[in-house]
């Protein structure tokens, strides 16, 4: 979808709200450098961040002001142009079921200052967010969270998690297999300028990846400015094929060690493979580097492969969270945006209580998993067919959470016995959806 979402105006019901309350709440200007810094500080001290650099500005001021930049200003204070809560949002690309991916409008840079919580600002906010987006025709919303529990009141499900990985490298081990192809230290601008393309060639493979902006390889790789410490100790490794063709990078660093030098630290933070072998051969080089001790690896799977590989899967340990949240906003055109597991039908009645996805709704699906859905006033008579909320809807969406779980769990209702089953068939993802960044 195309649509010009950096300039599109704030909701006029979140403005109203807000300027009853004595706030201004309004688009940044982000051709205008001091408007934006000021902002972008609002911003950085929302996550308790430091105070950003010149250099910090500059990079943020090319790298992410194509993005509609929102803020909520107090003129009562000692600095007025300072936002007091900010919110930064863009038109992105989330891969669903089936290589195929839907326009979501992803949601950023969320923060209220502790000094004007409580006085309905976030909520102005992000319902706002979520009418702006439905404004502009977008089908889904989309964040990572800080917080995991602000959001269900707005309609997110999880619906990607994500998992750190602590490795005992003393226990840890890949059973040894040929290798084909090429292992070699590459500087940071090379990950930076070839990692996109790798990337781009697997984005579609995974549910719940997106399509990353430019300053996120940077940042990545620590040549954006202000990380410079970060910098100092990053190394980048690549794997060419045995045509010569790059196939997976791991970013990483190494600390630690004190007076006992072989107890180092590595931390993981960015593997990108393209292919089995790239992935074996960058994760073998990873727990064989000498004197390390622990490796520590941040957003991976859930269904990591490496754990398969690993001769003592009890050498890793694996903390879950909750990561890729999920938001659906025009039931139809986001169910008909991904491909299923399998031919059937299903019959949704789906709660909204801000309005957006209220109905019943029809899924059918054909032989090669493509789906036709319909609205309907009342679900035909003996259709499996199941009563959620838009939160379970838009858990379940990309195939990577447990309806059983949720009917457990008195989330999802069963209006016909057997239905979670019929659901579960044709909702399931043969890869486990996945998202290797934050935004």
């Amino acid at each position: 979808m195309t649509n010009d979402f950096a300039h599109h105006p704030v909701d006029l019901t979140s403005a109203a709200s807000l300027a009853a309350s004595g706030f201004q709440y309004d688009l940044v200007d982000t051709s205008d450098r001091a408007a934006f810094e000021a902002w972008f500080q609002a911003d950085s001290r929302g996550f308790h961040g430091p105070a950003m650099s010149k250099e910090q500005v500059d990079s943020a001021f090319a790298g992410v002001t194509y993005r509609r930049t929102v803020g909520v200003w107090d003129k009562q204070l000692v600095a007025p142009e300072v936002p007091v809560a900010t919110v930064s949002s863009w038109t992105e690309q989330v891969t669903v079921p089936g290589s195929r991916s839907i326009d979501a409008w992803a949601i950023s840079s969320v923060t209220v200052s502790p000094t004007h919580r409580r006085r309905g600002i976030a909520r102005a906010l992000l319902e706002g967010e979520l009418r702006s987006a439905v404004d502009m025709g977008l089908p889904m919303a989309t964040l990572t969270v800080s917080e995991s529990t602000i959001y269900g009141r707005f309609g997110f499900g999880q619906a990607v998690f994500a998992a750190d990985l602590t490795i005992d490298t003393t226990r840890a081990a890949i059973p040894v297999r040929e290798r084909r192809g090429v292992l070699q230290h590459v500087a940071p601008s090379v990950f930076v300028a070839e990692a996109p393309t790798v990337f781009e060639r697997v984005r579609l493979s995974h549910p719940g990846q997106i399509k990353p902006w430019p300053l996120l390889w940077e940042r990545i790789a620590g040549t954006a400015p202000g990380e410079e410490d970060y910098t100092k100790h990053t190394r980048v490794v690549r794997f060419d094929d045995e045509d010569g063709t790059p196939r997976g990078f791991v970013v990483y660093r190494v600390a630690g060690g004190g007076l006992d030098f072989s107890n180092h630290k590595l931390t993981v933070d960015y593997l990108l493979a393209e292919t089995p072998e790239a992935y074996e051969a960058l994760w073998r080089y990873v727990l064989e580097v000498d004197l390390v001790r622990e490796v520590k690896a941040e957003l991976r799977s859930v269904d990591e492969p490496l754990l398969w590989m690993l001769s003592d899967m009890r050498s890793a340990r694996v903390s879950p969270i909750d990561h890729l949240w999920l938001r659906i906003l025009d039931v139809p055109a986001s169910l008909n945006a991904r491909t299923y597991s399998s031919a059937g039908q299903i019959g949704f009645e789906v709660s909204d209580e801000l309005g957006f996805a209220n109905g019943r709704f029809v899924l059918e699906t054909d032989d090669a998993g493509m789906p036709t859905v319909r609205a309907v006033e009342d679900l035909p008579e003996g259709m499996p067919a199941v009563s959620l909320s838009v939160n379970e809807l838009s858990s379940l969406y990309l195939g990577g959470v447990s309806v059983s779980s949720l009917i457990t769990g008195g989330h999802v209702v069963e209006l016909t016995p057997g239905a979670g089953a019929v659901v579960a068939r044709i909702f399931h993802s043969a890869t486990t959806p996945w998202l290797s960044v934050w935004f």
